[in-house]
C-alpha cells in the first residue's frame, strides 16, 4: 500500500514539473531560433517594398564572379535620413549574399575615416566620409551622396541608392576597364606628373576622380597613333592651346561619327581650337568671344563667373545641379552654344549658362574694361556648356550612340577649382552620360523608391481626447481586468 503524499512531496513534484517545463519551453524556443537562422524566411509588406532589393538586383548578386567589399563612411554628420536609408539598403545587400546559394560574395564593412585614418588612406578614402566604396581588389568605385536621391525643388522625392550601389558593383566586377583617352600634343592640360599638380593647369584632381571610379586613363596623341584606340570609352580634349591638326580632326569626326565615339572637349578663349567643323557636325557654337559679366549675380568676389544649370534640369549632365542648386565658378570663358541651323538628326542640350546680365565681347585687344557694343557683341544669357548626340540611337537604346559635350572653358576643371563642389558634380556627371555610366539608364528596371512622408495631425480637442485616454482609458482598463480575474478566482 502506498504512502499518502504528503505537503512537501507535492510541492517537490510541483516545482519538479515547473523546472522541466521552463528547460522545455527554453529549448523549443532555442530551436526555433537555429531553425530560422538556418533557413528563415523574410516577408516584405510594404506598399512599395522598401525593404526588399528588385529582382533585378538579386539575379545580378547571384551571378556575381569575384567577391566585392562595400565600405560604408557615413558618419554622425550625416543627416539621420540618409544614414537611415543607406543602413537599410545595405542590410538588404548584405541578407541578399548572406543567402546565396553559391558563396557570399559580398561584404559590408562601416569605416570611421577619421579614426581609422590610416586605413582609410590605404583605401584611398582619406578625407572622404560620407561617401559609399564598392571594391574588389584594386577596383574601386565611390557612391556619392548624390547619386543617392532624385532631388526636386529642394525636397528628396525618391532614393535611388539601389540603382547607384549595383551599377557600381556591376563595375567593379566587370572584366573590361574602361578607359578614357586625354588628348596630347597641342598643349593640352596635364593629368599625370608633376605638370598635373599644378592649380592653374593641372587635371590631377581630375585623374585621381577618375581613378577613384575604376577609369583607366592614357595619353593619346593622334599624331604618332594614326586613330583613336578600339578600347576608348571617351577621349578628353582639355585646354588646348594651339591648333589641332586638320588631319586630326578628319579622325576626331570619324571617331564620333562612324564610331559612335565619345567626346568630352573643354576649349578655352582666345585659342584658336580647329576644331570648328567638327562642332558644326553636332550643331555647337564656340564664338571667339571673352564672356563678361560684371553683375554682384555672376561675377565672385575673386573674379570667377558664377554660372547656373539649365532650369529644366531634364539632362542626366545636370539634373543634380538643377534640383539641388550649386554654385558653379568658371574662369576666363567663352560661349559654347546650341546652332539653331543646324542638321536634322541631332539632340542638342545647352547646359550650362550666364546670367542675362553677362555679354561676350568680341574685341579682344583694345586695352582697358570691356564695353559692351549693341549690334557687335552676343548678348547674355550666353549658353557655356552644351551637349548633343544622335537623337536616332538616344534614349534607353542597345544601340550606341555618338556624344559630343563641349564647354567654353577648361581651368574650371583645374585643380584650384575642381573642388567647388559644383564643378566637380557637373565634370563627373558628363563623363558618366559619355560613358554610359548613368545607373537610370544602365539599370533602367530596378525602380527608384519613393519618399513617403507620414504626418499625423490632431487637432487640440484631439489631443485633450487622447491625453485623458492615456491617462485614465488604459490604467483603468488594467484595473478592471485584474478585478475580474480576483472575483474569478474568488469563486
Amino acid at each position: 500500500m502506498s504512502a499518502e503524499p504528503t505537503f512537501r512531496s507535492v510541492r517537490r513534484s510541483r516545482t519538479l514539473h515547473f523546472f522541466a517545463q521552463a528547460v522545455l519551453l527554453l529549448a523549443l524556443f532555442a530551436g526555433l531560433n537555429w531553425l530560422a537562422g538556418q533557413s528563415g524566411w523574410r516577408f516584405d509588406l510594404t506598399a512599395r517594398h522598401r525593404h526588399a532589393l528588385s529582382a533585378e538586383t538579386l539575379a545580378y548578386l547571384k551571378n556575381l564572379s569575384a567577391a566585392v567589399t562595400i565600405t560604408n563612411t557615413f558618419d554622425n554628420d550625416t543627416d539621420d535620413d540618409t544614414r537611415r536609408d543607406v543602413a537599410e539598403l545595405l542590410t538588404e545587400y548584405d541578407h541578399a549574399a548572406e543567402h546565396n546559394p553559391t558563396s557570399r560574395r559580398i561584404k559590408i564593412e562601416t569605416l570611421n575615416v577619421v579614426q581609422n585614418a590610416r586605413e582609410a588612406r590605404d583605401r584611398g578614402l582619406e578625407g572622404q566620409s560620407n561617401v559609399l566604396l564598392v571594391q574588389r581588389d584594386d577596383r574601386r568605385h565611390f557612391v556619392d551622396p548624390s547619386e543617392l536621391y532624385r532631388i526636386e525643388k529642394g525636397e528628396k522625392t525618391a532614393f535611388l541608392g539601389e540603382q547607384a550601389l549595383t551599377a557600381a558593383i556591376l563595375d567593379v566586377t566587370n572584366a573590361e576597364k574602361k578607359i578614357i583617352y586625354f588628348l596630347t600634343g597641342h598643349g593640352e592640360m596635364p593629368v599625370v606628373g608633376p605638370e598635373g599638380s599644378d592649380l592653374e593647369r593641372g587635371l590631377g584632381s581630375f585623374g585621381r576622380e577618375l581613378a577613384g571610379r575604376n577609369f583607366g586613363l592614357q595619353p593619346l596623341d593622334l599624331a604618332q597613333t594614326g586613330n583613336v584606340p578600339a578600347d576608348a570609352a571617351a577621349l578628353v580634349i582639355a585646354g588646348p592651346l594651339g591648333r589641332i591638326h586638320p588631319d586630326e580632326v578628319v579622325l576626331l569626326r570619324s571617331y564620333l561619327s562612324k564610331r559612335a565615339g565619345r567626346v568630352l572637349a573643354l576649349l578655352p578663349p582666345k585659342v584658336e581650337h580647329g576644331l570648328d567643323e567638327l562642332l558644326d557636325d553636332w550643331g555647337i557654337l564656340t564664338d571667339n568671344v571673352l564672356i563678361t559679366d560684371p553683375s554682384a549675380s555672376g561675377q565672385s568676389d575673386t573674379g570667377d563667373l558664377i554660372l547656373t544649370a539649365n532650369a529644366r534640369g531634364d539632362h542626366p549632365i545636370i539634373r543634380q545641379l538643377a534640383s539641388n542648386p550649386m554654385q558653379l565658378r568658371f574662369g576666363a570663358a567663352r560661349p559654347a552654344r546650341e546652332d539653331l541651323g543646324r542638321r536634322d538628326g541631332l539632340e542638342v542640350y545647352q547646359l550650362i549658362g550666364t546670367s542675362a546680365t553677362a555679354w561676350g565681347e568680341r574685341d579682344l585687344t583694345s586695352p582697358g574694361p570691356p564695353v559692351y557694343t549693341p549690334g557687335t557683341d552676343l548678348r547674355g544669357p550666353i549658353a557655356v556648356g552644351t551637349a548633343s548626340q544622335n537623337v536616332q540611337t538616344g534614349g534607353r537604346s542597345p544601340v550606341p550612340s555618338g556624344r559630343l559635350v563641349v564647354f567654353g572653358s577648361a581651368d574650371w576643371a583645374a585643380n584650384g577649382r575642381i573642388q567647388t563642389l559644383g564643378n566637380l558634380t557637373l565634370l563627373l556627371a558628363a563623363v558618366n552620360w559619355l560613358t554610359d555610366r548613368d545607373p537610370s539608364l544602365s539599370l533602367g528596371d530596378v525602380p527608384p523608391r519613393p519618399i513617403e512622408r507620414i504626418q499625423l495631425t490632431l487637432s487640440r480637442q484631439q489631443l485633450g481626447r487622447l491625453r485623458i485616454a492615456l491617462i485614465f482609458a488604459l490604467p483603468g482598463a488594467t484595473a478592471l481586468l485584474g478585478l475580474l480575474v480576483f472575483w474569478s478566482r474568488r469563486r
